[in-house]
């Protein structure tokens, strides 16, 4: 892409105002539409209508930010983060004593990062508006666009005249962004035009938030503004379901409860609203000194009841035109805390690429020296395009089952004793033979790069090695009995029989559990 392209990013959300950044540091003439109003402004109602659930920012996300060309970025974004070291997992011991078992998220000390989703949008928009080749329009809704011809129609809806008729504009560019969320517009415009299989899936499982509030100066014996601990992830495991509260930066935890749609229902048709504390003290004990019952019912009640859902298509693009990031391409639930850091990623490698071709074929200083016409730059860029496509694609499906995974992990095993096990052993040969490359699954993708099916490819590897370690330990005693018996009592042909069966059935024991 040469300085003369015309860029328009669709959605002023973290991943596409990141990617307006990286356009514009290239030198592109860049707008941003945007269907709310300024995201800076606290009046601006989320997507959702109540505040998203508070982010986990790890490695890739920052990674793509230092790659965006800004140094103060990085700085600011670190400035207004909490370091998250590792998840609390809260319960009740039989004799009805309340407990809290940290679990490390990583053996060498390493944090994921807690952050507000409106502070770190406020710094990237802040920085953007700054920059003389970019133009940010609010309250535009796409509502249509032509990718052969390169035109997108947007809504202006002008907060003054809302009972007018909204007008329409028309917008020419060279290529266009799509990061506009699960519900993308954009997405929805460009399967007009690309043969796009896409697949939509809710799952059993609603989300409603709630909040505990900083501890009040005045307590007694207080010498913190959190009332429990800030560094870590709390989670409420109730193995059909669970409780998490994240930290934030004025001392209170954004919190959530996961549960599957009948409990919900349950929970709905308490009239008098005593079942939700009572539900709340069987199954995530501890939260009711947190957070005070009449304010679990007033929150249960006011704040939406929303879905979680998990988005997969392909190709992500269409010929020179279009592309689209973040959750446009692969929306995902949260239970990975990879959402947004995959969005931010998605920015980084597809300008990587971008970058590639122009550098390979001197599209940009052949466009600036007026050799290379406009459509044979359109060409070179559809060829990045294809090649982000078919690089990200796999990658991205791999997050999003990853995360829907991780969902049994937080909720139910976390208190398995093969997971933390398996956890145990992989960590040890990280820290003892560090020369085997080994990590946890978790590492590889919150503090590392790799590509996200690497991880899987290599956590699936992992877990063969130590099953046939594990089979051999537990194995070679055995046999070593068996041939002994076997010698012994002239029986080796029926104990062979059943020693097979019996190592057929344990191999199959621990493939389950792990």
């Amino acid at each position: 892409m040469g300085s003369t392209q015309k860029v328009v990013v669709v959605g002023a959300g973290p991943v596409g105002s990141l990617a307006a950044l990286y356009a514009a540091n290239r030198g592109h003439a860049v707008e941003i539409y945007e269907l709310r109003s300024d995201l800076r402004d606290p009046s601006t109602t989320p997507l959702n209508f109540t505040r998203s659930i508070n982010l986990a920012l790890s490695e890739r996300g920052l990674n793509a930010m230092r790659h965006a060309g800004q140094p103060r970025l990085i700085d600011h974004v670190m400035a207004v983060t909490i370091p998250m070291r590792g998840r609390m997992i809260h319960g009740k011991l039989p004799n009805g004593e309340l407990y809290e078992q940290a679990q490390d998220y990583d053996v060498h000390g390493r944090s994921i990062l807690a952050i507000d989703r409106g502070g770190l949008n406020k710094r990237i928009l802040d920085i953007l508006e700054d920059m003389p080749n970019v133009t940010f329009f609010f309250n535009h809704k796409l509502t249509g666009a032509d990718f052969q011809r390169n035109k997108a129609w947007f809504e202006v809806r002008d907060t003054e005249t809302r009972e007018q008729r909204p007008k329409e504009i028309e917008v020419q560019f060279d290529m266009m962004i799509g990061a506009d969320g699960a519900h993308s517009a954009v997405r929805y415009h460009m399967m007009k035009y690309a043969r796009m299989d896409y697949q939509q899936e809710y799952i059993d499982t609603l989300w409603c938030e709630f909040q505990i509030q900083p501890r009040k100066e005045s307590q007694p014996g207080s010498t913190s503004k959190f009332k429990i601990s800030p560094n870590h992830l709390h989670i409420w495991p109730g193995r059909d379901f669970m409780f998490i509260a994240i930290p934030s930066e004025d001392g209170s935890f954004t919190c959530t409860l996961f549960a599957p749609v009948a409990r919900f229902e349950e929970l709905e048709a308490d009239a008098a609203g005593t079942q939700i504390p009572e539900f709340f003290d069987k199954y995530f004990p501890g939260v009711t000194s947190l957070i005070l019952p009449e304010e679990l019912v007033a929150s249960f009640r006011q704040n939406p009841h929303l879905p979680l859902i998990s988005v997969k298509c392909k190709p992500y693009h269409h010929s020179s035109s279009v592309v689209v990031l973040g959750d446009a391409a692969h929306a995902m639930v949260p239970f990975y805390g990879q959402g947004m850091n995959a969005g931010l990623e998605d920015v980084r490698i597809l300008f990587g690429i971008l970058d590639k071709h122009s550098r390979e074929n001197g599209t940009a200083a052949a466009i600036e020296a007026g050799v290379l016409p406009a459509d044979a730059a359109a060409s070179q860029r559809a060829l990045a395009l294809a090649e982000y496509s078919a690089v990200r694609v796999p990658d991205a499906h791999a997050i999003n089952d990853l995360a829907l995974q991780n969902y049994t992990e937080m909720r139910a095993s976390v208190l398995s004793p093969a997971y933390r096990l398996r956890k145990f052993l992989e960590e040890s040969l990280s820290v003892y033979v560090p020369r085997l490359g080994w990590q946890t699954k978790y590492s590889r993708v919150s503090f590392g790069n790799e590509c996200y099916s690497d991880v899987v490819a290599k956590s699936e590897h992992q877990g063969r090695v130590l099953l046939r370690g594990l089979v051999g330990a537990l194995g070679m005693p055995l046999i070593a009995g068996g041939v002994f018996f076997a010698l012994r009592y002239r029986r080796a042909a029926d104990v062979g029989a059943r020693l097979g069966q019996f190592m057929s059935s344990l191999a199959g024991f621990i493939l389950h559990k792990y």
